[in-house]
């Protein structure tokens, strides 16, 4: 009993010499983003930015924020520079994907990241209310919503949903030569890509709200794919 007492002991002390201690300089002393700043902000800067944080994810360059500071200090107010709309899938953590704290990002995500009335809502709040200036529609690589809507899967309100995934699918086997089944990574990409450029078709027709302040440059509309491999953001041309 002595012996198993005393083994115990050694693995706690092994333990507390093992633990990683983060000193203070090494923390970002960053703080939320204010009015002010953001105010300041182009659509264009915006979109460097979010290049720049994650090509810090792809480098693994993140850095150690106070997150507790952070909650506090943006308990009154959020004015994040961008809302993205990503997919639902728990392998795409959008905030870290951008290299962004609390407070610098709106994240509205539904399953393969289709458009509706909630999410116009969410976007044209995030926009037109808190003033951010840049609307992202984020795809990725081996979307499972991407996929069961080739299977022409059918199962309770899933169904409803999969069918917005529908315009994607004809517009991608209208070019797409080869194999066009969930089976092929190359044609889901594709369907992928022309989802995206779907949801985007649907922000600025069914959102008078967003489409005018694209039009006057207040904001900025794009696609982009994450890179499920190598974690980066591939912004696309449309």
């Amino acid at each position: 009993m002595k012996k198993y007492i005393l083994s115990l002991a050694v693995l706690f002390a092994l333990a507390s010499c093992n633990k990683t201690i983060i000193e203070d300089e090494e923390i970002i002393p960053t703080h939320v983003l204010t009015k002010e700043q953001q105010e300041k902000l182009t659509p264009d800067e915006v979109i460097a930015d979010l290049k720049a944080g994650n090509k810090d994810f792809v480098d693994d360059n993140l850095t150690v924020r106070n997150s507790t500071k952070l909650v506090r200090e943006a308990a009154l107010g959020q004015y994040p520079e961008a809302v993205v709309l990503s997919c639902l899938d728990s392998r795409v953590p959008v905030e870290d994907v951008f290299h962004k704290a609390i407070g610098e990002i709106f994240v509205a995500r539904v399953a393969g990241n289709i458009v509706n009335h909630d999410i116009l809502g969410s976007l044209e709040y995030a926009c037109k209310v808190s003033g951010s200036k840049v609307v992202v529609v984020l795809g990725h690589e081996y979307c499972g919503a991407i996929k069961s809507s080739i299977e022409g899967v059918k199962l309770g309100n899933i169904t409803t949903l999969l069918e917005k995934i529908d315009p994607a699918i004809i517009a991608a086997k209208q070019r797409f030569q080869g194999d066009a089944t969930a089976k092929n990574p190359e044609f889901v990409d594709e369907v992928c890509k022309f989802n995206v450029f779907n949801s985007i078709e649907e922000i600025r027709r069914d959102s008078p709200i967003l489409k005018e302040m694209e039009a006057n440059n207040e904001i900025k509309i794009v696609g982009a794919v994450y890179d499920m491999k190598t974690g980066e953001v591939k912004f696309l041309d449309y």
